[in-house]
């Protein structure tokens, strides 16, 4: 299928031959013709699968269709958790909308109010922005928000996760005109999602593409590597940034504090990384953002905050020095790598204490992580085998070992019914002994004297 075949207008189709978009993916084939049916839409699909342009490109579709006589608040309104993601989703509603009259706009966190009122004074046909932010200036009266038709939630599981679910409820209470709501979220599971759509749905189509195609599905290359400790992981990780293979790289870990001092550790060993964290000012994690984006060799390092808004072409490898909290953001992590049809590689450290959580990964993904070594850093310590309760298992002292060992090769024991019981019972013996008619057998020493 062509996404010519998806009744897009030409102005879309143009603008998607020179963004180099060749063919739809799964949840584009699958998401476009319904969002233009109008419909109501809970969609499940993991990020890189162009789940993005399957809800714009039919939301830009519709605006085209039914133009308004003059301008106006926005009428397509799309809520995003970050100010990443916003700055992602906008870069790609410019790109897909460069050959018509629409105007797309942001709206977040970490810029000055008063730019913010110019701009929501002029004319707005898609909105981005966080629920934060927006419903700021809802509070305030300085959006319209009865002209929106189709309000788009992105990320519905970060969104909530991250506490703005009471916000977007009162969003979309204050846009209660709208014909349309679309929800996509990365997972579906558990009943926190459920009851946010059904709040926000009505009777909603639910798409699910999660199965998907083989030649996407192999453009991600994942394996780990076994490590006996955070000094074990740093040689690791310095190995692969030195390795000639590796152009653009990006470094997961959990806290703020670990990389800063991971930072600082590889600054000493003659890399200069960038860093993205949540306390950073948007201009400079934006700088940082741009710079990155721009150089041909380099690496970043980011917490889960920036798990879902890096949106930078050309990412060669996405390495997890720490493993992810949950199964879902490991899945968006290593969505930063092997976008537009490229490919990608994707490398986790491991520590025994991370193999419950590598279990919960592979059983998420449906396949088994493959295990690699680097020469003259392999692990002295095999791998942790993880007990019942979720925890790598201890292995047996040696006199639990020796005292197993001497019941395994302990004689049984002879139990005194054993013994009394051994051969025919009494009664049987009685009978086999009496007569036919079942009586008494007679005493033999009277049968003699007699």
């Amino acid at each position: 299928m062509d996404f010519a075949d998806l009744d897009l207008s030409p102005k879309l189709l143009k603008a998607l031959t020179v963004s180099e978009y060749k063919r739809p993916t799964t949840i584009q084939q699958q998401m476009i013709p319904t969002v233009l049916d109008g419909v109501d839409v809970l969609a499940n699909a993991p990020t890189g699968t162009g789940k993005t342009a399957a809800y714009l490109l039919p939301a830009l579709q519709q605006l085209l269709d039914f133009p308004r006589a003059k301008s106006g608040p926005p009428r397509v309104l799309v809520l995003v958790p970050t100010r990443e993601l916003a700055a992602q989703v906008l870069d790609y509603a410019e790109k897909l909308s460069q050959f018509t009259h629409l105007d797309c706009r942001v709206l977040t966190g970490g810029v000055d109010h008063a730019e913010y009122a110019q701009m929501l004074k002029r004319n707005i046909d898609v909105l981005i922005a966080t629920p934060g932010r927006l419903l700021e200036y809802l509070n305030q009266e300085l959006i319209d928000p009865r002209q929106v038709e189709t309000m788009i939630i992105d990320e519905a599981d970060r969104t909530l996760e991250m506490g703005h679910g009471q916000d977007v409820e009162v969003i979309a209470a204050e846009a209660r005109w709208r014909k349309q709501t679309l929800l996509l979220s990365a997972t579906l599971e558990g009943n926190l999602v459920a009851d946010f759509a059904n709040r926000l749905l009505e009777e909603p189509i639910r798409i699910e593409a999660n199965q998907v195609p083989r030649r996407e599905k192999n453009r991600i290359h994942q394996w780990i590597h076994l490590a006996d400790g955070a000094e074990h992981k740093r040689q690791l990780l310095l190995h692969y940034l030195k390795s000639e293979q590796t152009q653009k790289v990006i470094v997961f870990g959990k806290t703020r504090a670990g990389l800063a001092e991971l930072a600082d550790w590889l600054r000493s060993e003659g890399i200069e990384p960038f860093e993205i964290r949540g306390s950073m000012e948007q201009d400079k994690r934006n700088e940082a953002l741009l710079r990155f984006s721009q150089q041909q060799r380099c690496c970043i390092l980011a917490t889960d905050v920036a798990a879902r808004g890096i949106d930078v072409r050309d990412i060669s490898h996405v390495i997890n020095f720490d493993m992810p909290r949950t199964a879902d953001v490991y899945v968006h992590r290593i969505g930063r790598t092997g976008r537009a049809g490229a490919k990608g590689t994707a490398i986790s450290l491991v520590e025994a204490h991370d193999m419950a959580q590598l279990e919960r990964i592979e059983r998420y993904i449906d396949e088994p992580l493959q295990r690699r070594f680097v020469n003259g850093l392999r692990p002295k310590h095999k791998e942790a085998s993880v007990g019942k309760k979720g925890k790598p298992a201890k292995k047996p002292s040696k006199k639990k070992q020796a005292k197993k060992l001497a019941d395994a090769v302990k004689p049984a024991k002879k139990r005194l019914r054993d013994k009394k019981n051994k051969g025919a019972p009494r009664w049987l013996k009685s009978k086999a002994e009496g007569n036919s008619n079942g009586a008494p057998a007679k005493d033999k020493s009277n049968s003699q004297d007699s």
